[in-house]
């Protein structure tokens, strides 16, 4: 018997006019809205359908719901509503070797278990198998290891901010399973311009996959700036140590897929926070758990989310931009969607299968507002260039700012999971050519509803260790900080050029006001420096000041008025070249 291939069961289906569709797809692409948070919902079907299931037709947040899935017979181009039986195993991996369907679920008070069907996630008589008699959260779809064994991940709650990671592995099928616990993770400790103490998570939702120099990499959530990482050389029997990642990472879920090809893809949130402020001024007050770090007080490093490569295991490329929260700056961002889920509005946790033509289709997101279904080419990630002319609009840019909202988590019928509301702050206006074109402003205006007034934009281009970065601009009032970054940082975040391995200044000082200027920088972070010209002619150098070992990726770009600035600075256009 031939080994099944999810790829190829998928290919099959296809029919001539499928194929050409799904081969014409190259950037990011949006084909549907999950019925489920992005999380263990996704499966590959024996014949190569897709199903992504969950539930429907929820009256409040108590409805349970009735069970269902998506189902896509076109390699995930267009999808169809099933209803799923009540009581069925759900989304489920394939064994191809044994026939056979395998899932994990765990149950308050008995532990957790590995489901197995002979029919499939529709069956509702499936066995369970004990893995463990802890009670694990935060697990994933059962992954098949080219020599056999089958493995999972979770985490392990053990007490008031004190999560462990988990692996568990079979080598029969899984009948029988061990399990590997971790110890938590380093807690994190407020270092300004943190203020106070981030929610306590010190090791959660845990992924692992093969990469292509054969060993299994772990990856963990944490309260830190980076992800933690773990490594095993036979097949997660036993792993190193963990050590925080060079992947920036704060509080949110990472994914890794092992490609067919031996690639490995690594999607996570590569986003910071805004700097934490203290808990005991927070107006509304939060209550004892934030005070104490058990829960989160708001996210606001989950609106943008990211895509790397590695070819050998140990280097990443290909850093980029996956996609924007499209309700990032909605007045109504805490209540929108209603109150029938508890889920943030959010693009991170990720699941993610490959597709035949070299695409993936990725998961994200866990409110029905934002999460989403996309189709992207793996060549994308290999691009070099790009360019923001603005025609689009702000489709391309985070330039949001932060309402005064409530704080904290919200359950039951009350929507608003750890939110804060926004508007727009950097906008769109007339172009001063008066030539009937638009331009990005960036300027100031003074309004105490918000959290901070500071206007800025931040655009994304591929990662890169050295490369030319070129903006069209006109001074008009204030000036703006450019700061290049390894990282989306808030655009209003008043200390990014803390953490910005590049930072300059570019006012009337030193640039002619009221007339364009096209601004040139040239970075080289193996050398640490950058040069900054004005038409050609050399302003001036910057040093390097912080690390960035996956390249810079980000363009951010600040007021610097202190007061109000109507004014500000316009943007015309944006282009960025890797490479000399």
């Amino acid at each position: 018997m031939m080994e099944w291939n999810a790829k190829s069961a998928i290919e099959a289906l296809l029919d001539e006019t499928d194929a050409a569709r799904l081969r014409a797809i190259w950037e990011p692409t949006v084909v549907g809205v999950m019925p489920q948070n992005a999380r263990r919902y996704l499966c590959v079907m024996p014949d190569g359908e897709l199903r992504s299931y969950g539930v429907t037709g929820k009256s409040s947040y108590a409805d349970p719901g009735r069970p269902c899935y998506l189902s896509s017979r076109s390699g995930g181009l267009d999808w169809r509503l099933r209803y799923a039986p009540e009581g069925c195993m759900g989304a489920a991996a394939y064994d191809g070797e044994r026939d056979r369907f395998p899932a994990v679920a765990a149950e308050d008070g008995r532990g957790t278990f590995c489901l197995l069907s002979d029919k499939g996630p529709d069956d509702t008589e499936f066995r369970r198998v004990l893995i463990t008699e802890h009670c694990l959260i935060d697990y994933f779809q059962p992954v098949r290891l080219p020599g056999g064994r089958w493995y999972t991940t979770a985490s392990c709650f053990i007490g008031p901010g004190e999560y462990h990671p988990v692996f568990m592995y079979s080598d029969d099928g899984g009948e029988n399973w061990e399990t590997v616990i971790f110890p938590p993770t380093r807690r994190h400790s407020p270092v300004w311009p943190d203020l106070d103490q981030r929610w306590q998570n010190s090791g959660s939702e845990p992924y692992a996959a093969r990469l292509p120099d054969g060993r299994l990499m772990m990856v963990a959530r944490t309260s830190l700036d980076h992800l933690y990482v773990y490594y095993s050389f036979d097949d997660g029997t036993s792993w190193t140590e963990g050590e925080e990642s060079d992947f920036p990472c704060t509080l949110t879920t990472p994914f890794l897929l092992s490609l067919e090809d031996g690639r490995t893809a690594f999607f996570w949130n590569n986003a910071r926070p805004l700097s934490e402020a203290r808990h005991d001024f927070a107006d509304p007050p939060l209550s004892d758990g934030y005070l104490k770090g058990y829960w989160e007080d708001v996210f606001t490093n989950r609106d943008v989310c990211h895509c790397a490569l590695t070819e050998n295991g140990t280097d990443w490329i290909g850093v980029r931009e996956l996609y924007l929260n499209p309700i990032r700056d909605a007045a109504d961002f805490r209540t929108k969607g209603g109150p029938l889920s508890s889920s943030d509005k959010s693009v991170h946790q990720f699941q993610a299968i490959e597709l035949p033509f070299g695409k993936i289709l990725v998961e994200f997101g866990q409110h029905e507002v934002s999460r989403r279904i996309v189709i992207f080419d793996v060549g994308w990630l290999y691009e070099k260039k790009r360019t923001e002319d603005f025609r689009s609009g702000l489709e391309h840019i985070s330039s949001h700012l932060y309402l005064r909202s409530v704080s904290g988590s919200h359950l039951k019928d009350a929507p608003g999971h750890c939110a804060w509301n926004r508007i727009p702050g950097a906008v769109m206006m007339p172009s001063p050519d008066r030539d009937c074109t638009e331009v990005l402003l960036i300027g100031r205006v003074h309004d105490e509803r918000l959290v901070s007034e500071k206007q800025g934009a931040v655009w994304a281009f591929p990662a890169a260790k050295k490369g030319r970065l070129t903006v069209r601009l006109m001074v008009r009032g204030a000036g703006l900080r450019f700061c290049l970054c390894g990282t989306w940082i808030n655009p209003c975040e008043e200390y990014a050029a803390e953490f910005a391995p590049f930072h300059f200044d570019l006012d009337g000082r030193c640039l002619t006001k009221n007339e364009w200027h096209d601004i040139e920088v040239r970075f080289d972070c193996a050398a640490r420096r950058a040069a900054v010209y004005d038409g050609g002619k050399l302003l001036f150098a910057v040093r390097m000041t912080a690390q960035a070992p996956l390249g810079l990726t980000y363009l951010h770009m600040q007021t610097l008025a202190e007061a109000e600035d109507f004014e500000g600075t316009c943007v015309k256009r944006i282009d960025f070249a890797s490479g000399g």
